[in-house]
């Protein structure tokens, strides 16, 4: 029985153990076809996107053209069907391969592992999870990125859309530049046009640019574009590019071709336009001709002579003109020859144009700087003005050359270029033929506020513009100095207390004729007088009637002087005009001849001594002796450099005319000697009542306080003036030195040619160029000699003066005189 039991449990086990066996070759046999079905369509996924991958990249890069960007929109549209018909199967693999691994998975490392009867079934197992792990990765990896991709491949549409604004764009500007091209080539040469047209050109090519605008734009637009499109790795085609690059290159040349034409028409409008210089060039004749510098400042050419100068040679001849008047010995006389210069270029009838043609040139800026080509505009509108108002011819050329070569002599010497429009305004009104009173009025406005008022500083800028008109002439000593601070305190001398004086105190003051402004209703009276006759002969030449100036004597009856003999101081018998006199520029009427005989009547009664310490004065002397001559009127136009000498001279001379005039009598309207005041006395009248002009404590206080002022600034021009010729002494005696060593070199020269005899040629020539040299400096240096001895004449003759005028002062002040201290002129 055990036996059996024991064959029966084997027998059990043998049944068992080959049904296990069978049950595993059944699971392996069926693990294994799951596993290479699964495997075998994860290679196919794998393989099938490979292909995939390798045919979107053929595609790159994306084209650069609409044709090659449509072909390439249809081929991703087909290529995304195909992508999206293969996804489900993609999907299910994979998933199937998920489901695999999750049924089978592996958790021990990786080894290597052979293939072999002696693997076991587990481990078998587990390489065909490995295996299978690494392929669905694979193909999960490769489907992302095919689909993503994929994705990518949309932007063509966008790309597309450019693409097509950019031909679009290109097709448009070609059209547009075809166009202006045309405008362009149907432009006439510069040199073929009208010069009354040049300006309508010069409009009509900036409007043809601001036409343009959209083009550039454009332009701008399709190049942001193409820039864009290579940012994101998208290069136009080769014809795009060329197309795109021709139509650059075009625009490029239309810019400069405008920009060159545009530059051609305002040079010719500059140089031969309404507005340019070009027209002046016949205001001379041959041999001169007119050029400019490159600050638009005109100079002469004198070809002939192969020289340049700065003036006009018509106004050089208008200099010479005046030197060879003689020399003047009244003050009257000395304004007249300024106004010489002036009346050639004097405007008749211009009184009511000249505040238009400012209006229109927009020089209402008294302090704004103006340049040569504003001037030539203001000028040539003013003489075109004239000419149409008269109905007569005027030399336009001329008239405007000339007026602007005096403009830049008074206000531009140095020739910079530049001139403020108060002092071009000045300049105008000075010239113009206009009533005086206008003329005061006028430019009281040019230097008045808002309401009509104006302070010290601005009437100091008028004065100081007024007074380089005879300052250009080399008069400025006889109108008081260049100093116009004592004619501003002046003139507000008559509304005391207040910061600003109105019109009327200007006008009332500009009545009086003060010294640094007579010159002005003095030129009024020489164009007036230009065409007067009077009706009486000439006491000294004989000369009936009279045509000019009429000089009546208030001393002796029936005593009538012609304007030559006057200015020229003709006497007859010998005797010399010593009493008053009466001038005339119009004919005289029967009540100035009644006037007359009472003062020549009251005159006849007086002595000599009395017209000796009350002398003539025309016009309202300002003293100005004792001013600085810092002041807060800006400087003109910077001078050309003159000699140090020339400019003391110059100063000392105005400094020492200032301090004859400041105690000269205040002038009446008949000129009567008993009649004038000093001028301190008439002006204290108006600004205070209370100071009488008996009251020697307040004239003894007056004159105290002048001296004070005075007596250290006269020691110290006395200093300077002995330090000058000290200087100039020594000066004298080293040129004489040199005079005498080269006077001496020419005869040992020659006693040395003849010991040498002709066998040294050449030493002979050496020699006597050696002596021509030396002859050249000795007249040279005669020269400078005989300059400087005319400079320390001068020196000493203003020395000695001063030093006699000081001591007058010193003993008047010692003594206590209770009245104003005169000089006889």
């Amino acid at each position: 029985t055990s036996c059996f039991l024991f064959k029966s449990m084997n027998l059990t086990c043998c049944c068992l153990l080959i049904f296990l066996s069978l049950f595993v070759r059944v699971r392996l046999e069926a693990f294994s076809d799951n596993s290479g079905k699964l495997q075998l369509s994860l290679q196919e996924i794998i393989e099938w996107l490979t292909a995939k991958d390798e045919e979107l990249s053929e595609q790159l890069p994306i084209g650069g053209d609409v044709g090659a960007v449509q072909r390439q929109r249809e081929f991703h549209q087909t290529f995304m069907e195909d992508v999206k018909s293969r996804g489900p199967f993609i999907y299910s693999v994979l998933e199937s391969a998920q489901a695999f691994l999750a049924q089978h998975p592996f958790q021990e490392p990786e080894e290597t592992l052979t293939e072999g009867k002696d693997v076991s079934p587990r481990r078998r197992i587990l390489n065909v999870s490995r295996s299978v792990w690494k392929q669905a990765n694979v193909a999960s990896d490769l489907w992302e990125k095919l689909t993503a991709r994929c994705v990518d491949r949309h932007r063509s549409d966008a790309l597309l859309e450019r693409l097509l604004q950019i031909q679009a764009a290109m097709e448009e500007l070609a059209v547009a530049l075809d166009q202006a091209e045309g405008v362009r080539d149907a432009w006439e040469p510069v040199g073929d046009l009208f010069i009354d047209s040049l300006q309508d050109h010069i409009d009509a090519t900036k409007l043809f640019k601001e036409e343009l605008t959209q083009v550039k734009e454009g332009m701008k637009h399709i190049n942001d574009l193409a820039h864009q499109l290579a940012i994101s790795d998208v290069h136009l085609s080769m014809e795009n590019a060329r197309s795109l690059e021709h139509l650059n290159s075009r625009w490029k040349v239309l810019q400069g071709s405008i920009e060159e034409r545009l530059k051609q028409l305002q040079d010719a409008h500059r140089d031969f336009g309404p507005g340019s210089q070009h027209f002046l060039s016949s205001s001379v004749q041959i041999p001169w001709e007119r050029a400019i510098s490159p600050n638009k400042v005109p100079y002469y050419i004198n070809h002939q002579a192969q020289t340049t100068c700065w003036d006009h040679p018509k106004m050089t001849e208008l200099y010479q003109t005046c030197t060879v008047v003689l020399n003047p010995h009244w003050a009257a006389p000395t304004r007249r020859r300024c106004t010489s210069a002036l009346k050639d270029l004097s405007h008749s009838s211009l009184g009511a144009l000249l505040a238009e043609v400012f209006r229109e040139q927009e020089l209402q800026q008294g302090e704004h700087v103006m340049d040569v080509v504003e001037m030539i505009h203001g000028l040539t509108a003013l003489y075109e003005r004239l000419e149409e108002e008269r109905s007569v011819l005027v030399n336009i050329p001329l008239c405007v050359d000339m007026c602007l070569n005096w403009l830049l002599n008074v206000y531009d010497s140095a020739r910079n270029g530049k001139m403020r429009v108060l002092s071009f305004q000045m300049g105008l009104v000075s010239l113009c033929n206009a009533d005086v009173q206008e003329k005061y009025k006028y430019l009281f406005r040019q230097v008045s506020g808002p309401g009509g008022l104006t302070d010290q500083r601005h009437l100091s800028l008028l004065l100081h513009e007024a007074i380089q008109i005879p300052r250009q002439l080399g008069e400025v000593a006889a109108f008081g100095g260049s100093n116009v601070e004592p004619s501003v305190r002046s003139c507000f001398r008559l509304a005391p207390g207040k910061p600003a004086i109105e019109v009327s105190h200007f006008l009332e003051w500009m009545s009086l004729e003060p010294q640094s402004m007579v010159w002005l209703p003095v030129l009024h009276r020489v164009t007036a007088a230009e065409s007067t006759k009077h009706q009486a002969k000439c006491y000294i030449c004989k000369q009936c009637p009279i045509k000019g100036f009429r000089y009546r004597s208030l001393k002796q009856f029936n005593v009538d002087i012609c304007q030559t003999c006057f200015l020229t101081g003709r006497s007859t018998k010998g005797k010399k005009l010593h009493y008053p006199i009466m001038e005339y520029y119009t004919p005289t009427t029967s009540g100035e001849k009644m006037r007359d005989f009472a003062k020549t009547l009251k005159n006849k009664f007086r002595s000599k001594q009395y017209f000796t310490k009350h002398p003539q004065r025309g016009y309202l002397p300002v003293q100005s002796v004792l001013e600085a001559e810092a002041s807060e009127t800006p400087c003109s136009s910077p001078k050309l450099p003159h000699a140090d000498t020339h400019s003391r001279i110059e100063h000392y001379a105005s400094r020492l005319a200032e301090m004859e005039n400041q105690n000269c009598s205040f002038f009446t309207d008949s000129l009567s000697p008993d009649e004038s005041l000093d001028e301190d006395q008439y002006l204290l009248r108006h600004s205070s009542p209370a100071l009488d002009q008996d009251s020697p404590c307040g004239q003894h206080m007056l004159l105290v306080h002048l001296e004070h002022q005075n007596k250290e600034q006269l020691q110290c021009t006395l200093a300077r003036l002995e330090n000058e010729n000290r200087v100039l002494q020594g000066e004298y005696r080293r040129l004489k030195w040199k005079h005498a060593e080269a006077a001496s070199v020419p005869m040992l020269t020659e006693a040395g040619e003849t010991g040498m005899g002709s066998t040294e040629g050449q030493q002979d020539e050496e020699l006597l160029a050696e002596a021509r040299a030396l002859r050249q400096h000795k007249t040279r240096l005669e020269t400078r000699m005989q300059i400087l001895e005319d400079h320390n004449k001068q020196l000493e003759s203003q020395l000695r003066r001063l030093r006699e005028l000081l001591l007058q002062v010193t003993v008047f002040w010692l003594l206590g005189r209770p009245t104003g201290i005169t000089f006889a002129c």
